[in-house]
């Protein structure tokens, strides 16, 4: 694969990008939400030597020509662009890459859908939640992407957007609760109130967790598991959060009232599995 003309996109933003081929039977160990996926066919991931952070694109030896990557559209000044990694290969396979710079690093975000544009790309990666916000509220077009509108607050993959009527019982208000996506450094919110949601079973091995079923599945076909360190949680409940909003790699944002909680989209797109960082 040849990328040269890619990794002058990602110069023109300020980035650099690596290109590194690992052979076929070396493991790449991108995460699934936080879990050791099976072998995918590449990863893309953000690291970091003497000279500061970079992208790399590590590709399997035995798919050198048959892998090409593409960047869709290029945003200099925004520090973002949209990359397109085709196989070629049996199985056509597309997946779309939003890449680029947020606060105080660089970000890599798996896009659903079709994208062609870092316009669209950014309006795919936000939740039904915020849609839903800015019909209600609607905002200026070049205020629509911004971390912070009428609509919603935004840090890293997170949203919140304002239930200023909400009440709740004060004696059901969780404080310094985590906000993680598998194993990525948590976002920490001072005020946090749940309701709703699914009961799962959760320890180090099994982040996001499992049902009821699958532990009881878990503990008969492995006794041993039982030595996990287990926690009974809740699983997509409703989150809403209020206070300050703290994570070491984003500004410290204040919720004065409380704001309902939404992920990005990226849990719906299989091409999560190729992404290798995690905030």
């Amino acid at each position: 694969m040849n990328a040269t003309h890619i990794e002058s996109k990602f110069a023109a933003m300020g980035a650099r990008l690596k290109v590194r081929e690992i052979p076929t039977r070396r493991r790449l160990a991108p995460m699934w939400f936080g879990r050791e996926s099976a072998q995918p066919e590449y990863a893309i991931d953000i690291r970091r030597d003497r000279c500061g952070e970079f992208f790399e694109l590590r590709v399997p030896d035995s798919l050198r020509d048959s892998l090409d990557a593409t960047v869709l559209q290029a945003e200099p000044k925004q520090r973002h662009l949209l990359l397109l990694v085709r196989k070629t290969g049996g199985k056509p396979q597309l997946d779309r890459f939003l890449c680029g710079h947020d606060e105080r690093e660089w970000f890599v975000a798996a896009v659903p859908g079709g994208a062609s544009s870092v316009r669209q790309a950014m309006d795919a990666l936000q939740p039904k939640l915020v849609h839903d916000a800015l019909v209600k509220t609607p905002v200026a077009s070049r205020q629509r992407y911004s971390r912070k509108n009428r609509a919603f607050r935004r840090q890293g993959e997170w949203f919140f957007v304002p239930e200023p009527s909400l009440v709740v019982d004060e004696r059901l208000v969780l404080r310094g609760e985590p906000l993680r996506r598998g194993r990525g450094k948590p976002h920490i919110v001072e005020q946090l109130f749940r309701t709703g949601g699914e009961t799962v079973h959760v320890c180090r091995q099994h982040p996001n967790g499992v049902t009821p079923g699958e532990y009881r599945s878990i503990l008969k076909r492995n006794p041993d598991a039982a030595r996990w360190g287990w926690q009974i949680m809740r699983r997509n409940p409703g989150v809403y959060a209020r206070g300050a909003v703290r994570h070491s790699d984003h500004a410290t944002i204040t919720l004065p009232f409380w704001h309902r909680v939404a992920m990005n989209t990226e849990t719906e797109t299989r091409t999560m599995a190729n992404v290798a960082f995690l905030d």
